[in-house]
């Protein structure tokens, strides 16, 4: 059955960690050089309605060493960009590829398209979600962790995707989260509010310092997400005092660790000073975006391989 990766929570701890199992093997061997075809033959299709390095870099060097071909579509240069149905395209791009990945705006637009589509669809960002990022997050504790369990995360900044994704992940993993935004700024009503469902260990605050305090994990995103960029200044003053620097971090525990999902804009939400110091695993978390997305490509994208000449079969009989 076609399986889809477009929120956190739409799949289970066990399946989570497998995922992070495959990830760490698939590194080591990149490492140590070893090949890995997992996909081979297969094309991942990536359409980009927001710009990206990470994100395209990483899944197309990430096909290409499982052994596929990445196929890149900017929106503009689609039928979507003119105003064709999502559902169309998506029908069609499954006719051709093996896997989409979407980078957009809009989560309802994602959604659409997967159920639209008879292959797997994966979130590469969208204004609502960013699960492949938690995931490379997540990879990056463990490894330097040990593991993410028995751990305190800090989230300090806007409550944005990234936050909303750190909201599903503690729902899913079970950790402690802290969150700490300015008023106006908070995470999503309906993730907080599923989350507290779910009995999720989590603290929303507007005192990044009450956040902080005694926490393994200091994490943040930029103040003004793609899109909002009129907001900027704005933003900047409202933001004032929720800046990842020497001082929230000497806060923290003294191994405490600090993330970004990158681009950063240094000396706003994070300093240089930070992102240089022996705390920083910015650049780990980076490089496991490649790692950690191979291995969801490589589960859904192999297990899918009958899927859609069987769904096809069962339409014809119908």
């Amino acid at each position: 059955m076609k399986k889809d990766f477009l929120c956190l929570s739409d799949w289970s701890l066990e399946e989570l960690e497998k995922i992070f199992a495959l990830a760490k093997d698939l590194k080591a061997k990149q490492k140590a050089g070893q090949q890995h075809h997992l996909l081979s033959g297969k094309t991942l299709g990536m359409l980009f309605e927001k710009s990206s390095t990470r994100t395209r870099v990483s899944f197309e060097v990430g096909m290409y060493q499982l052994g596929g071909h990445a196929l890149f579509l900017a929106s503009g240069s689609t039928q979507m960009g003119r105003g064709e149905p999502i559902r169309d395209t998506a029908r069609c791009m499954a006719r051709y590829v093996d896997g989409v990945m979407i980078r957009t705006y809009s989560q309802d637009a994602v959604d659409e398209f997967a159920v639209a589509s008879d292959v797997p669809v994966i979130n590469g960002l969208t204004d609502m979600f960013h699960p492949c990022q938690i995931m490379a997050d997540l990879m990056t504790v463990i490894e330097h962790k040990g593991n993410y369990r028995d751990l305190v995360y800090c989230w300090v900044g806007d409550g944005n995707n990234m936050a909303n994704s750190w909201i599903n992940a503690a729902s899913v993993f079970g950790f402690e989260l802290r969150v700490a935004t300015p008023a106006g700024y908070e995470p999503d009503a309906m993730v907080k509010e599923r989350a507290a469902e779910a009995g999720a260990n989590i603290i929303y605050t507007n005192d990044p310092d009450q956040a902080a305090r005694g926490a393994d994990v200091l994490n943040t995103d930029v103040w003004a997400s793609m899109g909002q960029e009129t907001e900027q200044q704005e933003r900047k003053k409202a933001f004032t005092g929720y800046q990842i620097n020497m001082e929230l971090v000497a806060l923290a525990k003294p191994d405490c660790v600090v993330m970004h999902c990158l681009p950063a804009h240094r000396d706003e939400e994070i300093t240089d000073e930070v992102m240089e110091s022996r705390h920083s695993i910015i650049f780990d978390e980076a490089e496991n975006r490649l790692h950690v997305q191979k291995a969801i490509m490589a589960t859904l994208m192999s297990e899918n391989s009958g899927a859609r000449s069987e769904k096809r079969e069962k339409a014809l009989e119908e």
